[in-house]
């Protein structure tokens, strides 16, 4: 196949995250199997206009803010220059509508739309503009493919109005160097740890894993919490743990290494996620692939990637005190702490890469034959 794809980021701009991470796990497979793949991405100060990167022809034009200004342009040359087979849109920010650009087979992959959460994370304005865009989807992208990466999003989109037939779920693999065994466990001096790791955003509910500690410190006083990440919700996070009087029980790690994500893994209690919506779990595999249960809320997204009582917990989202209430349980049962990182574990096995790109492949393979 002659791919041309379109997404904001490539993996190797500085503001990359978990949508680049799943876009080049897949499609590098993909060229590594003979397919041509060119991705069309905003650029950065210094940056190469043109790069091969992990084996896909990328195009960098504009910047993050102007991407969207200079990105159907672009594309319309790329789409003469070379005719692909399929065009792909990754939909992870705002929707560019390439749809009507051209009349070649088209696939959409949808992590997650915003919907509302936007209005949690950014100004009412910009947020307004997210859910305005988001709008038109199903009638712009009426004769795309859809590749939606969890049940969650998947119900979304028909919600929304995109028939059912139209999508189909692939869910992402997990990294195989956070495939490892379950963890030693800790020595029993060692203060037990839950972790967060992810970018500090608003949405995120970072602070909903604070107010659990809070509560379930009046139980377990030598209870901590490390967050490996960085964001713009930093500051406004360190002010609550001063707030709360529990600044010397919060860690705050900012980047880490994949080989020091793993050992946090591995030595963690669990993982806490209290996002209000997400596309998919992506740390919650990444614990479970190395056999450390998660917490999490039961939102859209987190539900598909957390199997309740087999895996870990979902709670209601926002709900401290159940969360702390899960929390503690973790820490005085390490029968069921146990029993749940084990399924954890065998849940991560079944997640391959490969496996998905295998999907993905035949997924654009029907879209071409129609």
């Amino acid at each position: 196949m002659n791919i041309l794809a379109v997404n904001w980021l490539d993996i190797d701009n500085p503001q990359a995250g978990g949508a680049e991470i799943h876009f080049f796990e897949l499609f590098e497979r993909l060229a590594e199997r003979g397919h041509r793949v060119r991705l069309l991405a905003s650029g950065w100060e210094g940056c190469n206009e043109r790069a091969t990167v992990r084996g896909i022809d990328v195009h960098r034009v504009g910047r993050r803010h102007s991407f969207a200004l200079r990105a159907r342009r672009s594309f319309r040359g790329l789409l003469r220059a070379d005719p692909p087979d399929i065009v792909i849109e990754d939909i992870n920010k705002l929707p560019l509508y390439l749809t009507t650009l051209c009349h070649t087979p088209f696939c959409a992959i949808v992590p997650h739309l915003f919907g509302a959460t936007a209005f949690r994370e950014a100004s009412w304005p910009a947020a307004t503009v997210v859910w305005l865009a988001e709008r038109p989807i199903p009638w712009v992208y009426r004769r795309a493919g859809f590749h939606a990466i969890s049940e969650s999003t998947r119900d979304d989109l028909v919600a929304r109005g995109v028939p059912w037939d139209h999508i189909r779920v692939i869910h992402p693999g997990v990294a195989p160097v956070t495939s490892a065994p379950p963890p030693v466990p800790a020595s029993p001096a060692a203060p037990p740890f839950f972790l967060f790791v992810g970018r500090l955003k608003r949405y995120k509910g970072v602070d909903v894993a604070l107010r659990a500690l809070v509560i379930a410190r009046r139980e377990i006083p030598k209870l901590t919490l490390r967050i490996a990440g960085s964001g713009d919700d930093l500051d406004r996070l360190k002010g609550l743990a001063r707030q709360w009087d529990i600044e010397e029980a919060v860690r705050f790690l900012g980047y880490v290494p994949e080989e020091e994500k793993v050992a946090l893994f591995r030595g963690a209690v669990a993982n806490v996620f209290a996002s209000p919506k997400e596309g998919w779990g992506m740390t919650i595999v990444e614990a479970a692939a190395c056999g450390t249960p998660s917490i999490a809320s039961d939102s859209p997204g987190l539900r598909d990637s957390v199997r309740h009582g087999e895996t870990g917990f979902l709670v209601p989202h926002g709900d401290a005190g159940t969360l702390a209430g899960r929390m503690i349980a973790l820490v005085r049962d390490e029968g069921l702490r146990a029993r749940l990182g084990r399924g954890a574990a065998a849940f991560a096995s079944s997640l391959t890469w490969d496996g998905a790109a295998d999907r993905t492949e035949q997924h654009l393979e029907d879209i071409i034959r129609g």
